[in-house]
């Protein structure tokens, strides 16, 4: 333990209390941690001492980061705190490069699936703050409600939508719901209506740039189809590999090393 503060609780504080306190706060803390213990891929993830890889070093040398998060691997709960921590993370990376020269900060693009999943405060300041540290956001999901969050629990609530909308000087706008095409169509305005906007043709959009911060005239566009691009399966596996070779550790390893740490 290296912390100073969290060494000298448990050394003051804690040696401190009764039996009795130590008997109500030792199944506090099993309870909030219990879930990533005995679970045996979080504790595998979360309980080594160091990480295979650093996010400063992937952002500033232009690396690619893929993370897997997917709900029906990790379930739920999992997804969403190692999303969280990541989101985090990368914020913080963005945040070190204050001692970077601007000239050597080179864009790095933060891509985030099932957005809705992964509010927190953390997506707003990168929207504020991070686009001077060239750390750019890329989000998806499905309609304008889910930007925003209330937690009835801690009475918070988090909404989005005018931090993203307020940091976003071009716009490009595919066919949407009638709700959303509402709030929308006004960037759009007096070019395109809110009815334009939800009977927009497959595969076709509207867009509004800023030129020299001057927002010009909406107009229309047919995108390039990202689907009509196929990959090259044997060389994503063979890039999988290497990867893996690189940065992974050997799983019965990880599990040896925190069940002697726990002392199990």
């Amino acid at each position: 333990l290296k912390n100073p503060i969290v060494k000298a609780w448990w050394d003051f504080t804690f040696a401190k209390m009764g039996e009795r306190e130590k008997g109500e706060i030792i199944p506090y803390f099993a309870a909030k941690f219990g879930g990533f213990i005995t679970n045996t891929m979080m504790r595998n993830i979360i309980g080594q001492t160091k990480s295979s890889f650093d996010v400063f070093d992937v952002m500033q040398n232009k690396k690619l980061l893929f993370i897997n998060l997917s709900k029906g691997t990790l379930g739920d709960i999992n997804s969403t705190l190692l999303g969280l921590i990541m989101v985090s993370k990368i914020q913080m990376a963005a945040m070190r490069r204050q001692n970077v020269d601007k000239e050597e900060r080179s864009d790095f693009f933060l891509y985030i699936d099932e957005f809705q999943n992964y509010v927190t405060d953390s997506i707003e300041s990168i929207l504020s703050e991070a686009r001077k540290y060239r750390l750019g956001l890329v989000i998806a999901h499905q309609y304008l409600g889910q930007l925003q969050k209330s937690d009835a629990l801690t009475k918070s609530n988090l909404n989005l939508k005018d931090a993203i909308f307020g940091n976003v000087a071009n716009k490009i706008c595919y066919r949407v719901g009638p709700e959303d095409a509402e709030f929308i169509a006004k960037d759009f305005a007096p070019v395109f209506s809110d009815q334009d906007l939800v009977n927009i043709d497959n595969r076709k959009a509207v867009m509004r740039l800023c030129i020299d911060g001057q927002a010009s005239q909406a107009f229309s566009l047919i995108p390039s189809n990202p689907y009509t691009e196929k990959g090259d399966p044997m060389l994503a596996r063979a890039y999988k590999e290497l990867s893996r070779l690189k940065y992974g550790r050997d799983r019965e390893f990880i599990e040896k090393e925190i069940i002697f740490r726990i002392g199990a």
